[in-house]
């Protein structure tokens, strides 16, 4: 008898591989989840005001901002690498 057929003894329900890939709770989204919280706390702790230098001029600004913005970056162009290798 194979998997697929053998269904009675799962209370009915057939298991497949790509059932068990919807989880909401699958490793890589707790990972990912806990290095999101974990940057949001990180850039919202540090919310003193600091002097940025871009090329040419010098800009004041909370370093939650600048913080927040090179994360924003950082993700636009991990997602970028990943779209692009599939």
């Amino acid at each position: 008898m194979s998997p697929r057929d053998a269904s009675g003894s799962s209370g009915g329900r057939a298991t497949t591989g790509r059932a068990t890939t919807g989880r909401a709770f699958a490793p890589g989204r707790i990972a990912v989840a806990a290095i999101v919280v974990l940057t949001l706390v990180f850039i919202f702790e540090n919310t003193r005001h600091v002097r940025i230098r871009l090329l040419i001029p010098e800009v004041t600004m909370p370093l939650y901002l600048a913080l927040l913005a090179m994360a924003a970056i950082g993700a636009l162009c991990g997602g970028y690498f990943v779209r692009r290798r599939r």
